[in-house]
């Protein structure tokens, strides 16, 4: 259900050239006048209820980018975790690691084991 285009009737007017924008003056002269800026600082400051609801605007462009940048850290630490999985095959922290392998050691050092293994690293040639 397209609308059907009207063509628009064309003025008889000539129309004017756009006008330029006003131009910045460079740093090689012109600064008899003071320097113009494209987005001049206003003159007054705003009331109360402006600058308040300026402030509530950017508290809450803070929060959603701080939110934004807490959960693209979380994503990131937890791809790059399951990416050390998939390639070590395992739990790529050794923090983590089983008990049965580290119990082992454990429990041969309490029973005289170490005396063992210190006798095997230190075997003269």
């Amino acid at each position: 259900m397209s609308d059907p285009q009207i063509p628009e009737p064309k003025s008889t007017q000539k129309s004017s050239p756009p006008s330029e924008p006003p131009k910045i003056p460079s740093a090689g002269g012109g600064f008899s006048s003071g320097p113009h800026y494209p987005n001049p600082p206003e003159s007054v400051n705003p009331d109360a209820a402006t600058l308040r609801d300026q402030w509530r605007f950017a508290i809450r462009q803070y929060s959603k980018w701080y939110s934004h940048a807490w959960g693209t850290a979380i994503l990131a630490g937890l791809s790059f975790f399951a990416l050390g999985w998939v390639i070590k095959g395992s739990n790529p922290l050794p923090s983590f690691k089983a008990d049965g392998k580290n119990g082992n050691n454990s429990s041969s050092s309490s029973s005289g084991g170490k005396d063992k293994a210190a006798a095997e690293v230190h075997q003269p040639r």
